[in-house]
């Protein structure tokens, strides 16, 4: 364990930081997992829905530091064109 005041004050500071980083990382993939999910089923309706919650957490994701901003644009565009799949099916 950290000695040095500043060592400790760190220490609590990456505690905190550490698990507002894992709801934000739980919170994306809960909502990437249920966008599979949607379109797993074939479901359209769902997956439009599903794809308009995942790109809204996906982007949170990027204002909270948890996503690198080309990774969540990756993310979209895969999904989106996952989506118009189904739509064409």
């Amino acid at each position: 364990m950290a000695n040095h005041f500043s060592a400790l004050k760190r220490a609590r500071q990456t505690e905190r930081k550490t698990t507002a980083n894992r709801a934000n990382k739980s919170r994306l993939r809960n909502a990437l997992r249920s966008m599979r999910e949607a379109i797993a089923k074939g479901d359209r309706d769902a997956a439009k829905t599903a794809l308009n919650a995942a790109a809204s957490a996906v982007d949170k994701g990027v204002q909270k530091g948890v996503l690198h901003k080309n990774t969540a644009s990756r993310y979209k565009a895969r999904l989106n064109a996952r989506v118009r799949a189904i739509a064409t099916k």
